[in-house]
């Protein structure tokens, strides 16, 4: 602590530089920025400008002329990212402050996407939980950590929506309805950004992949992409437009094209949507070695013309290729790019490390104490507990199997998953070069901690899960031995860590490994079944779903994910969450989602006769588990749907009102959804859309009021023109439990 105490005091050239040609800001005082930030750039040379539009990773030094220290000395390093703590940081940063000319601060950079040391649930399992609250608390604890370990911008969130599970990436987003995706957007970026980034206790969000990343053809990533302009305005761009709207501080651009053009390179996308029409002023980065990869994909003859065409784009930051810092130079002298240009972009940067509060105390970050007592401490852990109860959904229950009785004495624990650790991370857990197996709870571990004394739990590992090959088959026997001796069997399965996050495609949906024959093999033996999930992305679970008693969508759940699913196994806690995305019933059925377009063969799925529908002959084209679908272990009813107008103007709204109840004999939470309907349009529009929603909680009999606003723009849409317009016309309002379990529709005209 004392060296870090004399960092702070020895700001130095920094201080010096800024107090007389510069001063101080505040994040308030955009004028004085601009001009202060102005004020600096003109100190500049043009290798220094380059410099701040270089992001480096982090690399073990090696006494080199360009090693590390060497280049920030040189100024020739804006950004690190993968370099994580705060005294390795530290040094890092008094090399920039006080060995380098101008003394600008380095902006440290991370992949903290659902927590840092202490690990939340996986983005789309967190989005489960349906509680807005929730999910910015746990990206406010996130940017605690983060910022207490000398980081100071995040690569979250990202809000690329996605109907394909076998795209890896499913797992970091909030499914695929863009109104809720947009909600959640929002809520992360609050509380990764909070209401002062300046503070030291919050990161800088960088919103991404700009745009329509989601849509990776066949579900493998860095994939080609092809949609429509109406498919961008409408379920991509959104979520970016709620992050904007809340004050994210950085975009992050696509590996994908959209248009047939790579997005690093797209001017129409970057600077006509995202900066004007968006109306994005802030920090625009490439994704990894994007601009170098515009010459892999074919729209640039060399790696000079890549950086000419992303910084034509409107790019201010080169994630690691170093091709700015090679090229840009050699652009300007031949007259190819203004300096005025890259001055822009530089301002861009400045202004983002000015918001950080990077040149008031480019120290403040790398705390030690601070770092110590901030990292999985007992409030963070028990939150991140909360957050895993909230978003697991109870898919199945038959015969009220759960919460287990309590007389049950013995209970079998099998399954390959049933005793990881890691796995309960996800693909973007955390640092893992600093993980530690203590740190995460198991779900064998959860239980025991959980049960009484007098129960007696046993485990067997059933089958080997080691990639994607049927492994440990000679294990089952004894797993079929220990369910025969027990009460209930706790079955877990789902995926290793990896197979989902980046680069985690895959070609078809079913359980890997040899996890089925261990599902059919504990099935056939007749004991209550209860089957545990934990995944990064839907499954095929149609055998799971049909052999188990019980079904309990755990997600990756994170640290203290064990801890969570004994609460909901054992009834300590009531299951509240709903799906974000729909289960398919196969790999076939890829893509499926709620939100549909009307077609002109309606699906009948009740006549086997009717051949001339939308239909598959094979399979219903229903989902296996629709969107917003989940169970509770109390009854819900609805009753008295009420609209405050059965018809308005364009410049009014409508209250909708409904009443529901808890029927059944425990307290509970539901999440009840409101769709809306266009009747009649110009252009074709989904049958349903998620408007609104609210998720309350009610004690065993009690009757809650349950009121919504809707808005011209609820009933807004892109016409024929793509002009974003209202029509006059009937629309139909639909509340629910899920996508597929409508319980009153209404008529509202708009005249």
């Amino acid at each position: 602590m004392k060296k870090n105490n004399q960092a702070k005091v020895k700001i130095s050239k920094i201080v010096l530089l800024f107090t007389f040609s510069v001063g101080v800001i505040t994040a308030q005082n955009t004028s004085t920025m601009d001009k202060k930030v102005n004020a600096l750039i003109q100190k500049m040379t043009l290798e220094e400008k380059v410099g701040q539009l270089n992001l480096a990773t982090f690399v073990n030094e090696n006494n080199t002329t360009n090693s590390l220290s060497e280049m920030i000395k040189r100024g020739e390093i804006g950004s690190i990212l993968k370099s994580n703590g705060a005294e390795k940081n530290l040094q890092l940063q008094k090399i920039a402050v006080e060995q380098s000319r101008l003394g600008i601060p380095i902006m440290f950079q991370e992949d903290v996407i659902h927590g840092y040391k202490t690990i939340f649930p996986s983005p789309l399992g967190e989005a489960a939980g349906w509680n807005l609250e929730t999910i910015e608390k746990s990206a406010s604890i996130a940017a605690k950590e983060a910022s207490a370990s000398g980081i100071h911008l995040t690569y979250a969130p990202m809000v690329d929506i996605s109907n394909d599970p076998r795209w890896g990436r499913i797992v970091e987003g909030a499914g695929e309805d863009p109104f809720y995706a947009s909600l959640v957007a929002s809520a992360r970026v609050k509380g990764f950004q909070g209401n002062d980034l300046a503070s030291g206790q919050n990161v800088m969000a960088c919103v991404k992949h700009f745009a329509g990343y989601g849509a990776a053809l066949a579900g493998r990533d860095y994939n080609i992409a092809d949609f429509s302009e109406r498919t961008l305005r409408e379920i991509y761009l959104p979520p970016f437009r709620a992050a904007i709207n809340s004050g994210v501080g950085s975009v992050m651009a696509a590996y994908s094209a959209y248009d047939g053009i790579p997005a690093t390179a797209n001017q129409k996308l970057l600077k006509d949507i995202l900066r004007k029409e968006l109306g994005f002023n802030g920090m625009l980065i490439t994704d990894w070695e994007t601009v170098r990869n515009l010459v892999k994909i074919g729209t640039a003859a060399n790696e000079k013309e890549a950086v000419l065409q992303s910084i034509n784009a409107g790019v201010d930051v080169d994630m690691t290729s170093g091709l700015f810092l090679k090229h840009i130079k050699e652009l300007v002298q031949e007259g190819k790019i203004n300096v005025d240009v890259i001055d822009q972009a530089v301002k861009r940067v400045l202004i983002a490390k000015y918001k950080l509060g990077l040149f008031d105390d480019p120290y403040r970050f790398f705390d030690l104490k601070r770092e110590k007592e901030t990292l999985m401490n007992a409030e963070h852990l028990e939150f991140a507990r909360k957050a895993a109860r909230e978003c697991m959904v109870l898919l199945k229950n038959e015969n009220q199997l759960l919460p287990l009785n309590k007389n049950i004495k013995k209970i079998a624990v099998i399954g390959p998953l049933a005793n990881r650790k890691k796995d309960l991370l996800s693909w973007w857990g955390g640092n893992y070069s600093q993980w530690k197996p203590e740190e995460v709870v198991s779900i064998l571990d959860g239980l025991k901690k959980s049960v009484d004394s007098s129960v007696e739990i046993k485990y067997a590992e059933g089958v080997k899960l080691d990639g994607f090959e049927a492994k440990g088959l000679e294990l089952i026997p004894e797993a079929v031995k220990l369910a025969l001796e027990s009460d209930v069997v706790i079955l877990v399965v789902g995926e290793e860590f990896s197979m989902s996050g980046e680069a985690g495609s895959i070609s078809n949906i079913n359980l890997p490994g040899a996890q089925e024959e261990l599902v059919n093999a504990i099935a056939k033996i007749g004991k209550p079944l209860v089957t545990v999930l934990l995944n990064g992305r839907p499954f095929d679970i149609q055998n799971v779903n049909t052999k188990s008693n019980a079904v309990l969508e755990a997600w990756q759940p994170g640290t203290m994910g064990g801890l969570a699913v004994a609460d909901i196994l054992l009834g300590k806690y009531n299951p509240s969450g709903k799906l974000t995305v729909s289960f398919p019933r196969n790999t076939g059925q890829i893509p499926i989602y709620y939100n549909y377009k009307r077609t002109s063969h309606d699906v009948n799925e009740t006549n086997k006769t009717v051949r001339w529908t939308n239909k598959y002959l094979d399979i219903p084209t229903t989902p296996l588990f629709p969107f917003g679908y989940g169970l509770s272990y109390t009854e819900f009813s609805y009753s008295n749907l009420k609209l405050s107008s059965s018809a308005i103007n364009p410049n009014q709204s409508v209250n909708v009102s409904v009443e529901v109840s808890n029927t059944g004999k425990a307290d509970g939470e539901e999440v009840i959804q409101l769709y809306v309907g266009d009747d009649v349009s110009s252009v074709a529009r989904p049958a349903k859309e998620l408007k609104e929603y609210a998720k309350i909680s009610l004690k065993k009999g009690e009757k809650k009021t349950v009121n919504f606003i809707l808005t011209p723009t609820d009933f807004s849409f892109y016409n024929k023109e793509m002009k974003w317009v209202l029509e006059p016309g009937s629309f139909s309002i639909m509340i629910g439990a899920s996508s597929a379990d409508i319980k009153f529709t209404e008529k509202l005209s708009i005249q």
